[in-house]
């Protein structure tokens, strides 16, 4: 009888205890699975923006590959940029959208096009190979720009050391166009001197060197 009763305790302890609790172990258990539902939902669609965005860049390299482009082709590529930044604006495929805008500009003639787009990705990506490319490029604008101070300064960022050599290239561009041309030459040297030992290719750094030795013979 003893035992019977401690049964029959345990039993109506069980009930009283499902009574009190069972709604929200439910709603819990709900709430639990619509959680696991949504987070798979949400990596779906993740992943299929990201697929969408890739799709999307490919065809814009597709279309601005080969030679120089026609005014409208150029106007149908930056319009697709615009279509990748504003569709898929957090992606990797947005910043390198950006980045090929910035091209498409220069061939344009329009510098300033090309200088914002490069500092929209310069100052908003949070990856530092890219932003690194996009300060590299900004001083190119910059020089071509014939504003060679403000492509020295962008150069003084944390740009990756894996563009270091390009860097120095630049940089030398920045110290002929001051016609300084002893600054221009360690630039280059250094830049030659990283691309053997770094495996950073680089081309035609030499030939500048060259000519530099040339122009200082016939003075």
């Amino acid at each position: 009888m003893a035992e019977l009763r401690s049964d029959e305790e345990q039993l109506d302890a069980v009930k009283r205890w499902w009574k009190e609790n069972g709604i929200s172990l439910v709603t819990g258990a709900v709430l639990a699975a619509a959680g696991v539902f949504g987070w798979n939902a949400w990596q779906n669609y993740q992943q299929g923006q990201a697929e969408a965005a890739s799709m999307r860049y490919q065809q814009l390299v597709n279309m601005t590959a080969g030679n120089e482009l026609g005014e409208d082709q150029l106007a149908n590529a930056r319009e697709m940029v615009s279509d990748i930044t504003d569709a898929h604006g957090d992606t990797l495929y947005a910043e390198l959208a950006l980045l090929l805008d910035a091209r498409l500009a220069v061939q344009q003639g329009d510098l300033e096009s090309a200088k914002t787009a490069l500092e929209n990705v310069a100052n908003d990506s949070s990856r530092r190979y890219v932003q690194s490319l996009a300060w590299l490029r900004l001083a190119r604008v910059e020089l071509a720009d014939e504003n060679p101070e403000q492509a020295l300064a962008l150069l003084d960022e944390p740009i990756s050391d894996a563009l270091a050599a390009q860097r120095a290239n630049v940089r030398g561009d920045a110290h002929i166009a001051q016609g300084d041309t002893d600054g221009a030459r360690d630039a280059w040297e250094t830049a030659i001197d990283v691309s053997q030992n770094q495996d950073q290719p680089l081309y035609g750094v030499q030939l500048k060197l060259d000519d530099l030795g040339a122009e200082e013979a016939t003075q």
